[in-house]
């Protein structure tokens, strides 16, 4: 059995242009959408639930290469460099 290795992210975006909860819920699932067919990644948003403008989110990444993951999560910073309704304000990430 190969070994399997475990990518647990959290991230904080900033969401400037959001006037309602509506609005921000709109912006995290499509950005939740798309990372999910473009990286094969689980995605959920578990902080600032009640805050128009902010969002926290947590990413699980599975793989059996370590620098294979790594290459995963650089481009999903990139692409949330990218995105223009939300700002990544910080990251931090655990392997499990």
């Amino acid at each position: 059995m190969s070994t399997v290795h475990i990518l647990y992210t959290e991230l904080e975006v900033h969401i400037p242009y959001s006037g309602s909860l509506k609005e921000k819920r709109r912006v995290v699932n499509r950005l939740r959408d798309r990372a999910r067919q473009q990286f094969n990644l689980s995605l959920a948003e578990v902080g600032y639930l009640e805050e128009w403008q902010r969002a926290g989110i947590a990413i699980v990444m599975l793989g059996n290469e370590r620098p294979g993951l790594e290459r995963q999560l650089s481009q999903l910073e990139s692409y949330l460099g990218e995105v223009v309704d939300a700002e990544l304000v910080w990251l931090g990430r655990q392997w499990l």
